[in-house]
């Protein structure tokens, strides 16, 4: 039986001319290795705009129909990847999206609950991210921007018949405040932090980064077969 994992990640926003969700993403999905046989990766790299979420994300779902969804995002003051517990019934009016436009209203939804918990097997993924050498924060603050919004629409959809029955979001820092340690790399050696041009020095970090959130799918795959 083939299980189908959706991963989604943004594109740019004001802010921050590269977003390293989407190269990450859209690198993931390319990934193949033995424990992902029989995994169906469907990938998607939103517009960092409302009304494209709002419109893409429940089409992306009816479509693929998947077992799991894993939405990335970048989180500009972090200096560590974030596994967010849940999503907020909230988003701010006040910054503008990818294409300009502001939420009119301060709630997602009406009447519905302020929280969704996210749907995962957290000491598995957290497991999966210290064998990698990340020390990986629980976070309870997914903020009021467009992460915090996708991750509400796919928590409602799993919530409906046919959803995904798991459904996490990680955060993940801009790469240059990643560090090195963090990714364990000081085996590294003579080749200290000092050493490495910052051209060598991110592309360590996208390659730690990179393997670690496979070894993170591979733990959702196993949780939904």
């Amino acid at each position: 039986m083939t299980a189908t994992i959706l991963v989604t990640g943004f594109g740019r926003f004001p802010g921050a001319p590269f977003n390293p969700a989407a190269d990450l993403a859209t690198a993931l999905v390319r990934r193949r290795r033995p424990a992902l046989a029989g995994v169906r990766l469907v990938g998607h790299v939103f517009a960092t705009r409302w009304d494209e979420v709002d419109g893409t994300l429940p089409r992306l779902v009816a479509q693929e129909k998947p077992d799991a969804v894993l939405l990335l995002g970048v989180a500009g003051r972090a200096d560590r990847v974030r596994i967010e517990q849940v999503a907020r019934n909230r988003t701010s009016v006040l910054f503008p999206d990818a294409g300009g436009a502001r939420r009119a209203h301060l709630g997602i939804m009406a009447g519905a609950p302020f929280v969704r918990r996210g749907r995962f097997p957290a000491a598995a993924l957290q497991a999966a991210l210290r064998t990698h050498g990340i020390d990986a924060a629980s976070s309870r603050n997914a903020g009021t921007y467009l992460c915090n919004f996708a991750y509400w629409r796919a928590l409602d959809a799993a919530d409906r018949d046919g959803g995904p029955r798991l459904v996490v979001f990680v955060h993940v820092p801009p790469l240059h405040r990643l560090g090195l340690h963090r990714l364990g790399l000081h085996h590294l050696g003579r080749a200290s932090p000092r050493r490495l041009s910052r051209r060598c020095y991110v592309a360590a970090e996208r390659a730690r980064l990179l393997a670690t959130l496979e070894a993170l799918l591979v733990s959702i795959a196993a949780a939904v077969r």
